[in-house]
């Protein structure tokens, strides 16, 4: 019987060999863009990995927060051995008296190594993510024990009744609930047009906004397929308060917010696009 399950945990671990040995070969007969490729490999096989590891320690206090401090820790060191190097300002707007609803700007799948550098510094927080990341290997269940709410974005009230469970926690718990209100991932110069979730939340908590905005990924290029080492700055913005604004203000809320990170963010990125020049020179 031992040698049976001997056996077969050696066969489980030789295909598991072969397939990223195949995985690894197929990026690399692309060479024109291997480059890009390998990099986006490491960033979610590294943090597939590193979920895995952590996953029997963090099951001892499941859905706690500080579950994600060692993985945060861990993603940070793979992200600086691919060149890849951020840095945190405005620690003295971060206020952990209190909850608030943290809304970031969305780029790529690199945003992961945005959240490793703000998780040890924002407080008590909670990411709110779309239930697909639920179901990537490791990272969705070690995700899920670190306190990620996963929503699905098809059912409204599936939807709604999660995030008023959070405006709750917020109140109570002094939660930081992080959010990307544009929705989708963007790149661009221009900051897409924010979704009004993360605004009903604030209002029906009566708790303040933290924006924090990330300097455009000038060392990336989803579309060119590019992707050098860099550095991207993380901005963390003085909290905007709620109180002023009731349910039927909640445009106006949206909009001064976008305002206030869209000019961060049109000054950050022409700094972070300068460091980033000249780490690569």
């Amino acid at each position: 019987m031992l040698e049976s399950i001997c056996a077969s945990l050696k066969m489980a671990c030789t295909c598991e060999v072969i397939g990223l040995a195949c995985v690894v070969a197929l990026i690399l007969s692309v060479s024109a863009k291997a480059p890009y490729q390998m990099r986006m490999f490491f960033v979610f096989f590294g943090a597939g990995a590193i979920v895995m590891l952590c996953v029997p320690f963090m099951m001892l206090r499941p859905r706690d927060y500080r579950n994600a401090l060692v993985p945060s820790w861990c993603f940070r060191q793979l992200c600086k051995l691919m060149g890849i190097t951020m840095e945190v300002r405005g620690l003295e707007n971060v206020r952990a008296g209190h909850g608030s609803v943290v809304i970031m700007n969305h780029q790529s799948a690199l945003d992961l190594c945005v959240l490793s550098y703000l998780w040890p510094v924002i407080g008590r927080g909670t990411v709110v993510a779309k239930k697909e990341i639920l179901y990537l290997p490791f990272f969705g269940f070690g995700a899920w024990l670190w306190g990620t709410l996963y929503i699905n974005r098809s059912r409204k009230t599936d939807s709604i009744n999660s995030l008023q469970k959070e405006a709750k926690a917020i109140q109570e718990r002094n939660c930081k609930l992080l959010l990307f209100p544009e929705g989708t991932r963007n790149s661009k110069d221009t900051l897409l047009p924010f979704k009004k979730g993360s605004f009903h939340i604030a209002l029906q908590s009566k708790c303040p906004i933290q924006p924090v905005v990330i300097s455009k990924y000038a060392f990336m290029d989803d579309e060119k397929k590019t992707f050098r080492p860099g550095h991207a700055l993380i901005q963390i913005l003085p909290e905007i308060s709620t109180e002023k604004y009731e349910k039927d203000d909640i445009q106006q809320l949206i909009d001064d917010c976008r305002s206030i990170m869209q000019a961060e963010y049109t000054k950050l990125s022409k700094e972070g696009l300068a460091l980033s020049s000249k780490k690569q020179s």
